[in-house]
């Protein structure tokens, strides 16, 4: 059980450093997991998504099951923006899980002259 709470914990920290160290402009997508009966979660996600409407290109809302849902966010633009809105998804009470999945826009650009 220790070793589960230790490669969790050490997977956290390797993805908040490489959060951290991305730079320039990023597409990518935020998977939300979050209790919809939590009161006010649902209100405050959208109000944070309306915050963030120039770098959000589209979202999709999924029912998981009576309790929870899924958000899936596509995202586009400066990291700096897109990193502020990962941490305030985090910090909402009620959101249960955030995964940020994400690439430079140049890195793409690579791929596509090989």
């Amino acid at each position: 059980r220790s070793k589960g709470i230790r490669d969790a914990l050490s997977d956290y920290i390797l993805r908040y450093q490489w959060m951290n160290e991305m730079e320039g402009e990023r597409v990518g997508v935020l998977a939300v997991i979050y209790d919809h009966h939590y009161v006010g979660v649902m209100e405050s996600m959208t109000d944070i998504q309306h915050d963030y409407r120039e770098q959000i290109n589209a979202s999709l809302h999924i029912h998981m099951n009576d309790k929870y849902c899924l958000e899936v966010i596509i995202v586009k633009g400066d990291v700096i923006h897109i990193r502020d809105l990962t941490e305030r998804l985090m910090r909402l009470k009620g959101v249960e899980h955030v995964k940020l999945t994400s690439a430079g826009t140049g890195e793409l650009d690579k791929v596509s002259d090989d």
